[in-house]
């Protein structure tokens, strides 16, 4: 049989037996998978969170948030959990308006403005800087 004039002998580009409805099935899975993948306003996910043990009585955690904040705020810290809060906190530096601690945790600001401390009932103290 002879090649036909259409395709010159070459074949066709789509993997044979695949129907064009399953292409669009999972175009559609992507779109869906990309769409869902999105916060909702006002809402923010831990991103990483790393631990540095090696000094004794001491650890140094960073973590990286991602948040989609809504006009007028930005991404802070309520209850030690990343959160939205009003800019006006971040721009004046006034960390503990934001609540930062634990229930039960008392606030304080840094001398230099520079983060917070979080003191627990029993003194143990959680010190947090912004970088």
């Amino acid at each position: 049989m002879a090649p036909s004039p259409r395709t010159g002998g070459r074949q066709e580009a789509a993997l044979p037996g695949v129907s064009s409805t399953l292409w669009a099935l999972v175009i559609l899975a992507g779109l869906l998978v990309a769409y869902c993948s999105q916060l909702a306003a006002g809402t923010c996910e831990i991103v990483t969170l790393d631990r540095d043990s090696s000094q004794p009585r001491r650890t140094i955690a960073r973590q990286t948030a991602r948040c989609a904040c809504r006009k007028g705020q930005i991404a802070g810290t309520t209850r030690a959990r990343p959160a939205c809060v009003d800019a006006r906190i971040i721009r004046t530096k006034q960390w503990c308006d934001m609540r930062p601690c634990l229930e039960g945790e008392g606030c304080d600001l840094l001398i230099n403005r520079s983060g917070w401390t979080c003191t627990q009932p029993g003194g143990r103290i959680k010190t947090t800087t912004v970088s």
